[in-house]
């Protein structure tokens, strides 16, 4: 029986996002001691959304019009796009929360003897961590093909995005010339662009 190259190339991105998930649980546990946390009515105003999205991206083929109309036919060529960017976007991630190391966070805070990062993807990105995962999801809506994972996929963006200007705030209070000048050497989120 011969497999499909889509299916295929469901199945190497759903071990990507399994390797996501054991590294970044398996790092959580291996950070600086937190000195500011964000309460949890700030946190949730991104969590809510990029749960929201999480699901619109996997689970729009289950989902009412409009959100599972096949936008991308299923094809060998948007399969392996996805895959490509999937994996692309999950070692960039993984290189991202690797240079960033014990200053890591999955929430806004600042650690004890906190420090700005700025070498490795840090170069090209103030925030590659969530480049990596937007390519991670772009990857996934592509290979899947449903307009709801497009719509997922821009409001992990928009949750993405609410978050680094809280995490953007806290960096100007602790590193104010330092960071700011960071800030106009160096794009937000997608290298080179925005």
């Amino acid at each position: 029986m011969e497999v499909h190259p889509y299916s295929t190339g469901l199945g190497v991105i759903r071990v990507c996002w399994m390797i996501f998930i054991i590294v970044w649980l398996l790092g959580a546990a291996w950070t600086k001691r937190t000195i500011y946390r964000e309460s949890s009515a700030e946190r949730a105003r991104y969590w809510l959304v990029l749960v929201i999205g999480y699901f619109l991206v996997i689970k729009s083929s289950a989902l009412p019009p409009p959100f599972d109309w096949l936008v991308v036919p299923h094809t060998t060529s948007s399969a392996w796009g996805g895959v490509f960017l999937c994996v692309s976007g999950l070692v960039f991630a993984i290189w991202a929360r690797l240079i960033l190391g014990r200053n890591w966070s999955g929430v806004v805070t600042l650690k004890e003897g906190h420090e700005l990062i700025e070498r490795g993807p840090y170069r090209v990105a103030r925030h590659p961590i969530y480049t990596g995962i937007l390519a991670m999801f772009a990857g996934t809506a592509l290979a899947m093909g449903y307009f709801g994972g497009f719509l997922g996929l821009l409001l992990v963006f928009v949750s993405f995005w609410v978050k680094l200007k809280r995490e953007e705030d806290l960096m100007l209070k602790h590193f104010p010339a330092k960071y700011a000048a960071y800030q106009r050497r160096v794009k937000r989120i997608i290298p080179f662009l925005i």
